[in-house]
Parts: C-alpha cells; sequence; structure tokens
C-alpha cells in the first residue's frame, strides 16, 4: 500500500485537499468552542442582578435593566389585536353576543357591561373604565389587579386592605399585572403572592411552600384565575371555597351549608351565587394537567435566544403561538390542531346556549309565577333549581378556556345545569297550572343587548352618564395622585 506521502508526491494536489480540509474542521471546532462558552457566559450572567430590586417594587420597569428579554415580552400582553372564534385578547361585548346573560344577571353589576377579558397589561384601566365599578365595590376586587396589591398589603395589613373601598384604593393602585405578582424580587423564585391561595391550601392541611417547580407554574396562576367569594359583607374578606374539594359540585354544597349568596336575583328572587374565574379548578381535570403540564408550558411557553432559554412572558392563548405551544409535544398541522380545538368549543357553545336559554326563561316564569300568587312554599324548591343551575351554567362559562381545557368535564357541567333548569321549568308549570294558568308563559323580545337590559329596568344611557362623570371628575386624577404619594415617600 502507498504512504499517504508517496500519495502527496504523486499527486500535489491531493495534498492541498488535505491541508485545507483539516484548517477547516479546525476552524469549525474552535468557532464551536467559541459558541460553546460565549452560551455558557451568556446562561452565567443571566440571573446577576445589574440593578437592585426593592421588596415591592410593582412597577415592571424597574426590573427591566435585569430582565430585559422578560420585560419585552410582557410589554406585549397590551396587544389587544388577536381574536379567536370564541376568545383571544381583543375587545368583545360578550352580552351584545350573549343577551340572556343580561336576564340571568339582572339585579347584578354584570348585567350593565361584562367584556372579553384583554391582557395583562391593561388590567388596571380595564377594571377603572368598566361599568360594573360605577356601583360601590369593596377594595378587594383590586386583589388580582395590580402589583401593588402586595405592597399595600403588607403596609395595611390584609384584612385591612380587603375591607377599604375600592374607590379609596384607586389612587394607590397604578400597574397592572407584572414581575411583583409572581417574582421574589432577590431571587427570582416564583412564590406566592396573594394570602387566600396560602390560606386554602392552609385548610386542607396542605403547605403551598412545599410545591414543585412546575407546579408553581400554574399555582401563581391559582392566585387569581379562581373562584372565590368575599366571607363576611362587612370585611370583605377573599376566601377560596375549597374546603369540599374543587368540584363545581363540592362548591355549590360549600356554599349551600353557609346559606352564602351573591346577590338576590329581581325577577325570580332566588339566591343566586356568581362564579369568578375557576379556570384553575376545570384545568386540574384536563388531560394536559393529567399528564403533569402547567398552565405555563402552554400560555407562558418556553423559547431560546443564544444561549438563554427564558419563559415567554407574552401571555396569551395557545393559538396565537402554536408553534411554540401545541407543536412542541402535537406534531399535527397548525390549522389542524386549531380545527380540533375549534371542534371542541363548538359543540361546548350547544349546551352552553341551551342552558342560558333555559335559564332565562326560568327567571321570567319565576316572575310571572309570583305575580300570579304563587307562595315562598311552592317556589322554593324551584328558587333551589334555579341557583343551581345557574351556578354550574356560569362555572363552566366564567372557565373561558374550560371547553378547551376540560371539554368532558365542562360538558358534564352544563349538562347537569340543563337538567336542573329544565326539572325546575317542570316544578313551575305545575305551580302556575295550581294558579289557574296553562298556557306558554309570555316571553319578551331578548333578541339584543339593549332590549334585554331595557327589559330588566336599565337606563343605560344614565348609567353611561354617571360612569363619564366619575372616569371625568376622579379616576382621571388617580395617577397623579399615586406618582405624588410615591415621590413625598422618597
Amino acid at each position: 500500500m502507498l504512504r499517504i506521502s508517496e500519495i502527496v508526491k504523486k499527486k500535489p494536489a491531493i495534498g492541498w485537499i488535505l491541508f485545507l480540509g483539516t484548517m477547516a474542521i479546525t476552524f469549525g471546532i474552535g468557532l464551536f468552542a467559541s459558541s460553546i462558552m460565549e452560551r455558557r457566559v451568556e446562561s452565567q450572567y443571566r440571573f446577576q442582578m445589574n440593578t437592585p430590586i426593592a421588596q415591592w417594587e410593582s412597577d415592571s420597569g424597574k426590573w427591566k435593566d435585569n430582565f430585559p428579554r422578560e420585560y419585552e415580552t410582557w410589554k406585549k400582553t397590551a396587544d389587544s389585536s388577536f381574536k379567536s372564534k370564541y376568545a383571544g385578547s381583543a375587545v368583545r361585548d360578550l352580552l351584545d353576543e350573549n343577551p340572556n346573560q343580561v336576564v340571568m344577571w339582572a339585579g347584578y353589576a354584570f348585567s350593565r357591561e361584562y367584556n372579553q377579558a384583554r391582557g395583562h397589561f391593561n388590567a388596571v384601566s380595564d377594571i377603572r373604565n368598566v361599568l360594573r365599578t360605577a356601583v360601590p365595590q369593596p377594595g378587594t376586587c383590586w386583589t388580582c389587579k395590580s402589583p401593588d396589591v402586595p405592597r399595600l398589603m403588607n403596609e395595611m395589613g390584609i384584612a385591612a386592605f380587603y375591607a377599604s373601598k375600592w374607590s379609596d384604593l384607586g389612587p394607590k393602585v397604578k400597574h397592572s399585572i407584572g414581575c411583583l405578582d409572581c417574582h421574589d424580587p432577590k431571587t427570582m423564585n416564583l412564590r406566592i403572592s396573594r394570602p387566600a391561595l396560602v390560606q386554602a391550601f392552609e385548610r386542607q392541611g396542605k403547605d403551598v411552600h412545599n410545591a414543585t417547580q412546575q407546579e408553581m407554574r400554574s399555582l401563581v396562576c391559582a392566585q387569581c384565575h379562581v373562584e372565590y367569594y368575599f366571607k363576611d359583607k362587612k370585611t370583605n374578606y377573599l376566601t377560596f371555597p375549597w374546603d369540599k374539594g374543587t368540584s363545581v359540585e363540592q362548591i355549590e354544597d360549600y356554599y349551600d351549608n353557609i346559606d352564602f349568596y351573591d346577590w338576590i336575583h329581581p325577577l325570580s328572587k332566588a339566591h343566586m351565587l356568581k362564579a369568578q374565574h375557576p379556570d384553575y379548578e376545570i384545568f386540574q381535570t384536563s388531560i394536559h394537567a393529567k399528564r403533569g403540564l402547567s398552565c405555563a408550558d402552554c400560555h407562558m411557553p418556553y423559547r431560546s435566544e443564544g444561549g438563554i432559554k427564558m419563559t415567554d412572558h407574552h401571555i396569551q392563548s395557545p393559538l396565537n403561538n402554536i408553534s411554540n405551544s401545541c407543536q412542541v409535544c402535537h406534531v399535527n398541522d397548525a390549522k389542524e390542531l386549531i380545527r380540533d380545538v375549534y371542534e371542541r368549543q363548538d359543540k361546548i357553545k350547544e349546551l352552553r346556549d341551551r342552558a342560558q336559554d333555559a335559564i332565562s326563561r326560568l327567571h321570567i316564569e319565576a316572575k310571572f309565577a309570583w305575580d300570579k300568587g304563587a307562595s315562598e312554599e311552592e317556589m322554593k324548591p324551584i328558587l333551589t333549581g334555579i341557583r343551581h343551575a345557574q351556578w354550574r351554567w356560569d362555572f363552566a362559562v366564567a372557565s373561558i378556556g374550560g371547553p378547551f381545557h376540560a371539554p368532558l368535564e365542562t360538558a358534564r357541567i352544563l349538562s347537569t345545569s340543563i337538567d336542573k333548569a329544565q326539572g325546575a321549568r317542570i316544578q313551575l308549570a305545575v305551580v302556575l297550572a295550581k294558579h289557574g294558568y296553562t298556557e306558554p308563559v309570555p316571553m319578551p323580545d331578548l333578541s339584543t343587548k339593549a332590549k334585554a337590559q331595557q327589559y330588566i329596568g336599565l337606563n343605560m344611557e344614565q348609567l353611561n352618564k354617571e360612569k363619564q362623570e366619575i372616569l371625568t371628575n376622579v379616576i382621571s386624577k388617580w395617577d397623579d395622585q399615586y406618582d405624588h404619594e410615591m415621590k413625598t415617600r422618597k
């Protein structure tokens, strides 16, 4: 066999090829090694603080120097352009889409205005502007809207914060949901900044501080995306009704045992419950939760920049980020995945519409029965049926993501809502027959939000005028008052 040196002597071109090839390989290895070292350096400095962050720093802009990538993605929650078939971050009038809900919430502030929630960046402006806050509200309503809340709770005390008036706390709350809500400013570890979640776990004999990192990636969301109530009308102490469990029936039983109600319906006179947004409770029944996924895995998926792996803080619908959310696990085409989501949502909507049609009719028929002379004893089981039917409907609907998170559980809840509503309507027909009325109860025209609001007696022109006066004369001054107080402290 010829040696390489002999081959090179006979064919010099081969020598040049070997030389250049060796140089190219050596250069490539050098670049690769340099890249590795650069990425290691980036990773090493990932959590080094350039600027100290104060313990109760509620302005997310003050976190920017240390975490520019996270801050820039968080700012994108201000974007209200994405609109999916049923949700998204775009502004949409949900009462306009579902006028029956006006009747279902008659006597409650939600009958005035109920819109699709926008991104976290808009939390403070949205609660300031919504017509519901023209009605006197407790300070507790600020709890989930701002990172100023942990600071205020620390300064005032938790009970004093809850017992305050919403309007009195208005000048003390400026910044929308941000860094301090979920992170310890010293370590950047995820932490629970709202006491109600900690207390709910304690009453079940659990310590939320023992949660794993993956569990925390859902629990920081569960501080707010849950069902809750104000335990006492005087103290308005925020409480999660989880003592018996987190299913719709267990929470219903909890409320029934303490005879709690949010308001008395002016038409039916039923003692009503208003579900808040039990996203965490319903998500726990989902296949994704059972497979160990967290809220953040889909709504705040990981992304890489250079050698840095980071969590995308543009918290949004996964449907607007299919490649980084769904397709991390599912190899299906994006259009196919979206089609699957809409198919589930379409079927849940069918059940939702049937439930709210039956329940809105129930309120009107119950009023008709009262007008015909029905007694409290006759109406008692019917009013319980109305309470339970609407509670279950609301539990399923108020969890905006429920139809996708857990379509089977959401469908089960809505089917029991329909069952209870139809059962109450049958009982009501019997009562009406006893009072000599066997014809169908005449129904008002509820084809539009305006007609439904007029039917329940809302003067929307006057209510909008009153709200505008509050915005102009009171709320418009809150940011200046906040800034003045912060400067005075310094």
